[in-house]
């Protein structure tokens, strides 16, 4: 069988962090896991541990559909109010994704950012702390 690529998307948030990987049309979800499904304490979801079990368990599943590459898209939060760069969990789960046997084809950062649109709220003078 010829080996199939697909894509994963890693959204790594300060607060979880989400694996899912499609087909290369994006159209098609061959497998999704994120922190809070591998881990029992509500505080351990973004970690990095949590990264890797998350990448280990949809590497698997992508595994038994017949993916064995990858382009990996990370994404932190972004926007207006989120922040601008990953989570703690976004090295982790790539390296894990390679260790459970995924070929690399490249990494790219899709995070989504603001082009002038709505206010940051904080009022004229800023969040005063």
């Amino acid at each position: 069988m010829a080996e199939q690529t697909g894509i994963a998307y890693i959204y790594a948030s300060y607060n979880n962090i989400i694996i899912h990987i499609t087909d290369l049309t994006g159209a098609e979800t061959l497998a999704i896991s994120s922190g809070g499904q591998v881990v029992k304490a509500d505080r351990l979801r973004p970690t990095p541990t949590a990264a890797m079990q998350a990448a280990k368990k949809v590497a698997a599943d992508a595994k038994d559909k017949g993916i064995s590459k990858l382009y990996v898209k990370v994404r932190a939060q972004g926007g207006h109010n989120g922040a601008k760069y990953p989570g703690p969990g976004a090295q982790p789960a790539i390296r894990a994704l390679t260790r459970a046997g995924m070929k690399i084809v490249g990494i790219e950062d899709v995070t989504p950012i603001p082009h002038g649109g709505c206010r940051k709220k904080g009022g004229k003078r800023g969040r005063r702390v």
